[in-house]
């Protein structure tokens, strides 16, 4: 549909210009904004079912709160995308996610309307409640609603939000999108219980009789609220014969309803905006809701690239040509060592199709678990199982690990428990920018104790590392890699055990030396080739160091003995990482070289393609071969 027949949605620049219109257009602009969202991902991918399903509840917020002096907080971040167009993006928003466009997630440094940063999930009750908090002491009159949905409840910082709410005093509004989704389909007993539960008719009925009665008393002041909100609880309780685990915790809870009704929307959200003391109103979605495709598969529908609008039918490239991603090598790996080892187990927090393990997951269903979004309860959860014999392989997207170090340090670490830490999408990820960029993992782990910490340089060298990581005796065994396509078409090898703290030379040379360590080894071979091809008198040697954790000293002694010039290179932060490591080793064993480091600078960076941010970075074949030829 082209922008011109949005007759509503057109008009609209700011909120300012959705409160003008009458309640009873609502519907109609939340079809509108529905099919603006479809067409403009089509073409330009992103994040389409979690924004899909969120339309009514954006337009409703938006519609009863005076935003942005009224704060909305949104996790996770990628069901914001009605809300990035009717804050004044709409006319950017085909930039969304490109190359200094539209930022992927909320977040305050592009507009006064995004409250918190939200690209990873469960944080929004916290911040909202720090700025419910924060409005109470500085006395300004703001609301502030906090609207978590895809699976984010099930993180544990989401519960610790929870417990503080019910106990300091506060007005905010919790909305719970629940869509029975994260990603993947969710998972736990949070999420069985959001199914089951609902709400009685006649409770509700009796509920409002007696708030109006104790209205007319004037017994609806501050200071009686804790008690009105147990008599509350008590009387739902007795109607309904169910307690409410929220209400428990002294929340006042509605729902659920339809997370559809716009119109209804606003009328619940009108009758809470002034009520006092912390609400959670639970209103049930559809991942996907409006598009068809995206309604029947929202795993699939979740960020599906570029696709038909009328025909649903995805652009997906060919890629029987190209390489396996580093994510399948993982899942058949995986699947494959388990059917020989029957003490290994898989984990992930709710990223099986993300990473793969839904191959192992499907075959062995008994011997898999999605933990829901806790990598930290990952973690420990797997240090149980290795306490007790088996051999778990954690998986975690690099970006996520972070959430988890101390279970890594307190839980895995000290014991050295035999756990198996695969860090999918380490390095420079692209169009999810900062918060999901795999830059820090390699500079915050190798300051741990009992790590062995690797990082393979093919799909080849990734299924050894995974066979050698569940050997006997190897303990906490950490194995980082990229997102994407990896190097070779003939993936599959015969798997063979890796010398821990072991190298290899990938070729010889007399001027330089170039010690990278994972897959961004192949641009230095890369680079090499093309210096060679372009006739330049460099000779260089190329030093595929494969571990981070411990380094192979005997490989540093023969570089440190051989060259004055040492390039090192890194997918991953230049601040504390793998080059560091090399500079310290020499110095410590009184080597005092000319070392020039490549590495992610020491800033957050922002989205793009991972080629043009490898540009940006001087991570690229073309400043390998600057680098080279300039020392």
């Amino acid at each position: 549909m082209g922008k011109n027949t949005f007759q509503l949605l057109n008009k609209i620049q700011t909120p300012a210009d959705l409160r003008k219109l009458s309640v009873e257009q609502l519907p109609q602009l939340c079809k509108e904004l529905r099919e603006d969202i479809v067409d403009e991902l089509s073409v330009n991918p992103g994040h389409l079912a979690s924004s899909l399903g969120v339309v009514e509840i954006t337009v409703a917020l938006h519609y009863v709160y005076n935003t942005p002096e009224d704060r909305i907080v949104w996790d996770v971040g990628h069901q914001a995308y009605g809300h990035k167009i009717l804050t004044g993006r709409r006319d950017q928003f085909y930039t969304n996610r490109c190359l200094h466009g539209i930022r992927p997630f909320p977040t305050p440094m592009e507009s006064e309307y995004d409250t918190f940063t939200c690209g990873h999930a469960s944080n929004s009750i916290s911040a909202a409640l720090g700025m419910a908090v924060a409005a109470r002491l500085t006395k300004k009159k703001r609301h502030v609603v906090a609207v978590i949905g895809d699976g984010a409840m099930s993180g544990g910082l989401a519960f610790e939000g929870l417990n503080n709410v019910s106990s300091s005093p506060n007005n905010m509004l919790i909305i719970l999108n629940d869509n029975d989704m994260s990603i993947d389909r969710s998972v736990g007993g949070m999420q069985q219980y959001l199914l089951s539960l609902n709400t009685s008719e006649t409770y509700n009925k009796v509920r409002y009789k007696v708030a109006n009665w104790l209205q007319g008393k004037g017994m609806l002041g501050d200071d009686r609220r804790h008690g009105l909100i147990r008599l509350n609880n008590a009387l739902k309780s007795a109607i309904s014969h169910q307690q409410n685990v929220f209400e428990g915790m002294n929340i006042r809870y509605f729902g659920p309803f339809d997370g559809h009704d716009v119109i209804n929307i606003v009328r619940l959200l009108k009758q809470l905006k002034n009520m006092k003391g912390p609400k959670m109103l639970h209103l049930h979605t559809v991942k996907g809701k409006g598009y068809k495709p995206a309604e029947k598969a929202a795993t699939i529908w979740h960020a599906p690239g570029k696709f038909d609008v009328d025909t649903g039918e995805r652009v997906v490239s060919d890629n029987k040509s190209q390489p396996p991603k580093y994510q399948d090598v993982f899942g058949h790996t995986l699947l494959e060592l388990a059917r020989k080892n029957n003490r290994i187990v898989g984990v992930t927090p709710a990223m099986p199709t993300g990473c793969s393990m839904n191959i192992m997951m499907d075959a062995l269903p008994s011997r898999t678990f999605d933990v829901g979004i806790a990598e930290g309860h990952a973690v420990t959860f797997s240090a149980g199982m290795a306490k007790d014999g088996l051999i778990p392989f954690c998986n975690i997207y690099s970006a996520f690990s972070q959430r988890a170090y101390d279970n890594i340090i307190h839980d895995a670490a000290i014991l050295n428990l035999p756990i198996v830490i695969c860090l999918d999408r380490a390095g420079l990820v692209g169009q999810d920018g900062p918060t999901h960029h795999g830059a820090f993992d390699l500079a915050f782990l190798r300051a741990i104790p009992n790590l062995t910490i690797a990082s393979p340089i093919n799909e080849h060298e990734l299924r050894n590392l995974m066979y050698t990581a569940q050997l006997p005796g190897m303990g906490t065994f950490v194995i980082r890699y990229p997102r994407g396509h990896g190097e070779l078409i003939d993936w599959r090898n015969d798997m063979q055990e890796v010398g821990v703290g072991t190298g290899r030379k990938l070729c010889d040379g007399q001027d330089v030396a170039v010690l990278s360590v994972g897959p961004i080894g192949n641009l230095v071979t890369q680079a090499i080739t093309e210096l060679a091809d372009e006739g330049q008198h460099v000779s260089v040697a190329h030093y595929d160091m494969r571990f981070i954790k411990p380094l192979d000293e005997q490989l540093l002694q023969e570089v440190s003995q051989r060259f004055h010039h040492v390039i090192t290179i890194e997918d991953g932060c230049i601040a504390g990482g793998f080059g560091s490591a090399v500079v310290e080793w020499m110095v410590d064993h009184g080597y005092h070289l000319d070392i020039h480091r490549l590495g992610l600078p020491d800033q957050f960076i922002e989205h793009g393609t991972v080629e043009e941010l490898r540009h940006l970075t001087g991570l690229d074949v073309e400043n390998i071969k600057k680098t080279i030829l300039s020392v």
